[in-house]
């Protein structure tokens, strides 16, 4: 299989959907990956280790659209992105199409496979692949995050790692009121009425797609040596992540929020 790789247009998103080690493994089950060029040099994944790990480079989207099998990636396709989309073409990624109507019809018109990371489930129940992102998504979407977090008598939890401060877009402002026992924000630290503030480092988004491609690889894998149908048929935990294939919404919640009627998955895999 042909497993394309497009740089984030989401505005504010450096993350990527496979890092060169994801790729690695992909090429060493005997499938091609295409890489948008710069696709991961915002979190310093240059162009240079992606072929190092057997990938070849693309010069725009249009060009890993067109071509791949499959396409990898982190956030929502956005307008233009799912106007590339084509049917059979499998989409695997962050969907979250219930608030949002107008994907989720580009999405059936598109007649694409579209798995999304967020209602695949776990053998031990709950959303694996939402770990790596859920509390990360609000601090990276946030201009301002306030902590206020009080375990009486106890220091407080570290709720904001460093790397999720580090994914705020430039500017954006933290305010731990938790800091007298000790800060919710790994961050953290005791300041004074003559230096209120201090300026965090400004990383970028490396630790969470690191941590994302962890917990996504396994089943691009399984869809790349499979294919989507067998694939689904084997995992149930995957099937769970089908939201819409082949002009249909194959998730029951959404189809219900939305108005869309509802098709079993079981009834497009035979």
């Amino acid at each position: 299989m042909l497993i394309g790789l497009p740089k984030e247009i989401k505005n504010h998103e450096y993350r990527v959907g496979l890092t060169p080690a994801s790729v690695r493994d992909l090429t060493a089950h005997g499938h091609k990956v295409l890489v948008q060029t710069g696709a991961g040099a915002l979190i310093g994944l240059t162009d240079e280790q992606y072929t190092a790990a057997g990938a070849t480079l693309a010069a725009t989207a249009a060009d890993v659209f067109a071509a791949a099998d499959m396409i990898v990636k982190v956030k929502e396709p956005q307008p233009v992105e799912c106007a590339m989309l084509r049917p059979g073409q499998i989409l695997y990624t962050y969907l979250h199409l219930a608030p949002d109507p107008d994907q989720t019809a580009a999405l059936v018109k598109s007649g694409a496979v579209c798995i999304a990371y967020e209602t695949i489930t776990g053998p031990g129940g709950g959303l694996p692949l939402q770990a790596p992102i859920s509390v990360d998504d609000a601090v990276h979407d946030a201009d301002l995050v306030v902590g206020g977090v009080l375990i009486p008598g106890a220091a407080a939890p570290k709720l904001v790692s460093r790397a999720m401060i580090s994914r705020m877009r430039k500017g954006a402002v933290v305010v731990d009121v938790a800091i007298d026992q000790g800060g919710c924000f790994e961050t953290s630290h005791a300041t004074t009425h003559a230096e209120p503030t201090y300026v965090v480092d400004g990383a970028v988004a490396r630790t969470s797609t690191f941590a994302l491609n962890n917990a996504t690889i396994g089943h691009a894998v399984a869809l790349a040596d499979k294919g989507w149908k067998q694939a689904l048929m084997e995992n149930v935990h995957l099937k769970a992540g089908l939201n819409v294939c082949n002009g249909h919404v194959t998730y029951e919640a959404v189809a219900k929020d939305l108005g869309y009627a509802y098709v079993n998955a079981d009834t497009l895999l035979g």
